[in-house]
């Protein structure tokens, strides 16, 4: 019976990092895309964007997608957040961390030659060029 749970368990996990990948095609998805669409893209908009230029002229926009996570506890156990005080005599200690992926965006004459999300990425049809509207 604990090798079977084991299984199942194994494979519910690896179902679940099979959905958080970086889709070849939504990748493929943004070559020769005006560079507007990045500009007025519901996800990319709501995002930090660092741009710099290379030496070769190639535009490199990053939009920085990142979570911090933080953690407290005390050597009573208790959590950061709940209602009891701590005593002078506890040790508390915290960490943080920190989920990162850079969504890289090469451009070049006004159009997306590559996109490269590099870091802890994932991609899904959200992030995928959005159809312009009134044209």
């Amino acid at each position: 019976m604990l090798i079977s749970r084991s299984v199942i368990i194994c494979a519910a996990a690896a179902s679940l990092l099979g959905c958080a990948t970086v889709r070849q095609q939504d990748l493929a998805a943004w070559q020769g895309v005006p560079v507007q669409a990045l500009d007025t893209h519901p996800v990319f908009v709501s995002m930090p964007m660092y741009k710099t230029m290379a030496e070769n002229g190639m535009e490199i926009r990053n939009y920085v997608n990142s979570e911090s996570t933080e953690q407290c506890f005390t050597s009573g156990g208790l959590q950061r957040g709940s209602n009891r005080h701590v005593r002078y005599n506890e040790f508390i200690s915290c960490s943080e961390n920190r989920i990162v992926c850079n969504n890289l965006f090469y451009v070049q004459g006004g159009r997306v030659v590559r996109y490269a999300p590099t870091g802890n990425c994932y991609t899904d049809d959200s992030v995928r060029p959005q159809p312009v509207i009134g044209r």
